[in-house]
């Protein structure tokens, strides 16, 4: 298969990217291209003009301000290694070592990962985790978009076709907190079949705050509100957690697929909640 004709444009500044955004109809954006170049090769999308962003060097910066700001065309790669990742996102760092392989995370980008918005992607599960805020930009204004808001339906992402991801903005838990990331896949560097990730503080032996976001189980990935609701305020006891979690485990929407069964996938997601939970905890209480 081979990609029908196309434009191809390379814009070297984001004012020229929004430019072509706003003057071409059937726009797709190339960033890392693990996504796009697929699917434009097997003709699920056949787009009028490709907009190359991968020389708008603005796109790709990492700072600390209050907030941790990532632009959208860093690579999964830096994003695995950067010392600002690691002192403020530790679980961003956990998460990134079930996404792909070497190969792929050194053309991956953040923003493509967010703008494809796969149900078993681990960094819109992160984005998610912290409610990162996710500023896009047009020809006339720049607007900031919730994470909680961002999915529309299954892979549709909250932004308008002359709009592009620039930024995420992400502020970070204050410390002393703990963090679990836990996945199952068939082979690593799989998609996920459910993955959960966790943040939680501790005070007193009591979860005096936790947020809790799941992939891989619903058409979107989501925080699991209803699961955060039960445990905070409650004093942490894992066998107590096994059981408080039950509830909000059978409220999920899971989906069957050509991999496993939605029954299976909820038996999965308990045991990798209880895991994630547990391991969020330990760091916890080692603070």
């Amino acid at each position: 298969m081979k990609a029908s004709a196309f434009s191809y444009h390379k814009p070297i500044s984001l004012e020229d990217a929004l430019s072509l955004l706003e003057s071409e109809e059937e726009v797709k954006i190339l960033a890392g291209g693990q996504s796009l170049m697929p699917m434009l090769n097997m003709r699920f999308v056949q787009p009028e003009a490709v907009i190359d962003v991968n020389e708008i060097e603005e796109l790709a910066t990492i700072s600390f301000n209050d907030n941790v700001e990532i632009g959208a065309l860093t690579r999964q790669k830096t994003l695995g290694t950067h010392s600002i990742i690691k002192q403020h996102l530790p679980i961003m760092q956990e998460a990134l070592k079930w996404v792909g392989h070497f190969q792929t995370q050194s053309r991956g980008t953040i923003g493509g990962s967010l703008c494809h918005l796969d149900p078993a992607s681990e960094l819109p599960m992160i984005a998610l985790l912290y409610d990162a805020e996710l500023e896009v930009a047009s020809k006339s204004a720049t607007r900031i978009i919730p994470m909680k808001e961002w999915a529309l339906a299954y892979m549709m992402p909250s932004i308008a076709p002359e709009e592009l991801l620039t930024k995420i903005l992400i502020k970070p838990w204050s410390m002393p907190y703990g963090y679990g990331f836990q996945e199952f896949a068939r082979r690593h560097g799989d998609f996920a079949i459910a993955a959960v990730g966790c943040l939680l503080k501790l005070q007193d032996g009591v979860i005096s705050d936790i947020a809790i976001s799941i992939g891989g189980v619903e058409d979107v990935p989501r925080r699991f509100i209803e699961c955060e609701d039960v445990l905070r305020g409650s004093k942490y006891d894992i066998e107590e957690v096994k059981k408080q979690i039950i509830g909000p485990l059978d409220q999920i929407n899971y989906i069957d697929d050509s991999l496993v069964t939605g029954s299976y996938r909820q038996k999965l997601l308990k045991g990798l909640l209880v895991r994630s939970i547990e391991q969020a905890a330990s760091r916890a209480n080692s603070l």
